[in-house]
């Protein structure tokens, strides 16, 4: 086939935009032509330079969820200045294909791509379809799914959502708990947030881990608090010589990987990667995501009984100790196996391939 030119409308949250950057860096590394769309100031421009790939600025915002006449004002005006940026993009660049991955920046480019006669595609990461995607939708000629849904979308394939390569590089286990001054003859439990905050999360994980670490010599905990946590979190576990605390980490591929039970939230992007390692999981969704579908994520991998579910509030310490309980106690050494294997149930494409399924997918459209 010809060098097929692709435009991809990519950026905002992580579960938007990494699923657009690693196709597009696929296809870049297959020779084609590329050429991200992000809203103007999204951070995720300063990706997108250090990995030398090409992208457009749109100034566009959301659409206000106030009843706020000036609001709506200021949306029209940003929506029909979008629009006809994204068609000045798109004659310039010539694309045979426009991709959407959510997020508000998605519209303009599928709309005025279908319009100008070009293919279109969408991708939501997420089982509850987002409201842009849900837009967009009527408007692709093909909807690529990353979980299973139960609404129903026209021209739908399920195409899992794409992670980052590294995921599939062996790793040193020894080495890398050594190196974190922790006995690699021990359970490993990680816990990390997501990029919209875990203070609830961050406080109740720690109460439990006490009383887990109180109790069983044999579990250490790596806990990644956030750059906005670390210090405070740092002092609440005080000496506790069986829990590592990082502010951030550049290489969560490898923590999971060495990891034998994973706590965190249930953003889309995280799920995949859980996928793909097959890691048993509590999952904690963030409780004020759009339309609550980190939810609805983590219910998609509790119905096969891969991971467990619990909600923040009140009795989430009680819920994170008894699943550790449960799960790291060694009379139940059978049940962090089970967990593993029940990921082969989900019948959900393989993350890592899933940039390169996709990708011949929309050469074909």
């Amino acid at each position: 086939m010809k060098n097929t030119r692709f435009i991809i409308a990519s950026g905002g949250t992580g579960g938007h935009f990494y699923p657009g950057f690693a196709l597009g860096k696929l296809l870049n590394k297959q020779g084609m032509s590329v050429l991200f769309v992000v809203r103007t100031g999204d951070p995720a421009a300063q990706v997108l330079q250090t990995h030398k790939l090409k992208y457009k600025e749109v100034d566009f915002m959301g659409m206000p969820r106030s009843f706020n006449p000036l609001a709506y004002i200021k949306f029209m005006y940003k929506l029909v200045r979008a629009l006809g940026q994204t068609r000045g993009i798109i004659k310039a660049f010539g694309p045979d294909v426009c991709i959407g991955t959510g997020g508000y920046i998605s519209f303009p480019l599928i709309f005025m791509a279908h319009f100008m006669g070009i293919k279109t595609a969408v991708h939501d990461s997420n089982t509850k379809i987002g409201l842009a995607n849900r837009v967009c939708g009527k408007f692709a000629d093909l909807f690529m799914l990353g979980l299973p849904t139960t609404e129903k979308i026209k021209n739908a394939l399920l195409t899992s959502t794409p992670i980052r390569e590294e995921f599939a590089e062996k790793t040193n286990r020894r080495k890398i708990l050594t190196d974190l001054d922790l006995d690699p003859t021990q359970k490993t439990v990680l816990v990390f947030g997501g990029s919209q905050g875990a203070k609830g999360l961050n406080a109740a994980v720690i109460r439990a881990v006490k009383r887990i670490v109180a109790e069983n010599k044999e579990v250490h905990f790596i806990h990644i608090t956030g750059e906005r946590w670390y210090q405070n979190i740092k002092n609440q576990y005080g000496r506790t010589l069986q829990v590592r605390v990082l502010p951030y980490s550049n290489e969560i591929y490898d923590l999971m990987q060495i990891s034998q039970f994973v706590i965190c939230r249930a953003g889309a992007s995280t799920l995949a990667e859980l996928i793909y390692c097959k890691k048993p999981a509590l999952l904690v969704p963030f409780p004020y995501a759009a339309a609550n579908h980190q939810y609805y994520n983590a219910k998609v991998l509790q119905s096969v009984g891969c991971a467990q579910m619990a909600l923040e509030g009140d009795n989430l310490e009680q819920e994170i100790y008894q699943t550790l309980t449960k799960v790291l106690g060694g009379q139940n050494s059978g049940v962090l196996r089970q967990m593993a294997e029940n990921y082969s149930k989900l019948n959900i494409p393989d993350p890592m391939s899933s940039a390169e399924f996709i990708a011949q997918t929309l050469k074909q459209l």
